[in-house]
């Protein structure tokens, strides 16, 4: 792995603004970058899907070695704070933003892994599997660009996600089901000073739902959270309308499910003893899966780290990532740790030892 070339993709790639659904300078850039390294490319329709201004981007390059394809994901998105983001390298080997925004190692330092392991193999012309990759859009909402990707496209039977904070090692092997809820209450709107008996306040429906809702770890495997409300017109108005919205997550499909069901009935009941209406929606961001510990694309995982002395460390997450939709979709992946740290803030940081190890895992599962 070349140090100077890592560290110097890794700087050009944070400068590129990539916002979910507005990732087509990052696109264009990774395109040409796959073309030059010998791949078959295709960007699918995900972003007129969206109304965003680009699509998912995916390779094939043939390999000499036998077996399926193998195939690695990252996603091309970054969270806000993210316009003109300026990576800063340390002498201590730290590369963090400038403060006032996110680094962007979520997840370029995953795309720059990929990368930097492909160039290798070709620079040397080190045999290699079939490789694939899918540099995904919109992942940091609710993993929306491979929801829609065609996985008809893909041969590949295992995948590695680069996606995962924690040391370079650490690869997740399970992750929850994540559901979204948004509750509506409607009441009466009425003057607050002259006739607030006629009224029926929605807000304080949904502050009494929102009390008898258990939030936070309900056990060790689930969390529930209302995290967004809204309504009223005026101070001088009973409130007719409040909005909520929230999610729960459990690493078991049928629990996350269980909640939820849980969290209507209470806003439905509570809505019925106000004399008001709640309309209770929901939508699932990603579905929980778990990789067994002795699946062969954990193996494979772990014959490259042993190779290379890292040592390695297995987890669940509580976070969605693409994975979720490869699982869904047949495909065996797990999420590896890339070199991100204290990811969606703006103390956000990678370290240039750990992209360089992540590089090696991946040139090694490569070429296996």
């Amino acid at each position: 792995m070349k140090e100077e070339r890592i560290v110097k993709e890794f700087c050009k790639l944070v400068e590129i603004d990539s916002p979910s659904f507005g990732e087509r300078e990052m696109a264009d850039q990774l395109k040409t970058y796959l073309v030059e390294l010998g791949f078959e490319v295709m960007e699918d329709k995900a972003g007129e899907h969206y109304n965003g201004n680009c699509g998912n981007i995916y390779g094939f390059l043939q390999g000499e070695l036998p077996g399926d394809p193998i195939l690695f994901s990252a996603h091309m998105d970054t969270v806000e704070p993210s316009r003109n983001k300026k990576a800063v390298v340390h002498k201590d080997g730290r590369i963090t933003s400038d403060g006032t925004t996110v680094l962007g190692a979520d997840d370029i330092s995953g795309i720059v892994a990929i990368l930097e392991a492909i160039r290798t193999i070709k620079e040397h012309g080190i045999p290699h599997r079939s490789i694939e990759v899918l540099f995904a859009i919109a992942e940091e909402v609710y993993i929306r660009g491979s929801e829609v990707f065609d996985y008809s496209l893909i041969r590949a039977k295992e995948a590695y996600v680069l996606d995962l904070t924690g040391e370079v090692g650490t690869a997740a092997l399970s992750a929850p089901t994540l559901v979204s809820f948004t509750a509506k209450m409607v009441g009466k709107a009425a003057h607050a000073g002259f006739a607030p008996e006629n009224g029926i306040n929605a807000i304080a429906a949904v502050a009494d739902a929102t009390c008898q809702v258990k939030q936070g770890r309900i056990d060790e495997i689930t969390t529930v959270n209302i995290g967004k409300i809204s309504g009223g017109l005026a101070k001088n108005i009973v409130s007719e309308a409040c909005v909520i919205e929230g999610e729960a997550r459990s690493l078991n499909h049928e629990k996350a499910v269980l909640e939820v069901d849980k969290i209507q009935d209470i806003f439905k009941a509570t809505a019925k003893k106000y004399g008001a209406e709640c309309d209770f929606m929901t939508s699932f961001g990603c579905i929980a899966y778990e990789i067994d510990r002795t699946n062969p694309v954990v193996m494979k995982y772990e014959e490259a780290c042993n190779k290379l002395e890292i040592p390695t460390k297995y987890i669940e997450t509580f976070g969605g990532s693409d994975n979720n939709n490869f699982v869904l979709h047949g495909i065996t992946g797990i999420v590896i740790a890339c070199g991100m740290n204290k990811v969606h803030s703006t103390e956000e940081y990678t370290l240039v030892s750990e992209l360089i190890k992540c590089s090696k895992i991946v040139y090694e599962l490569m070429t296996v």
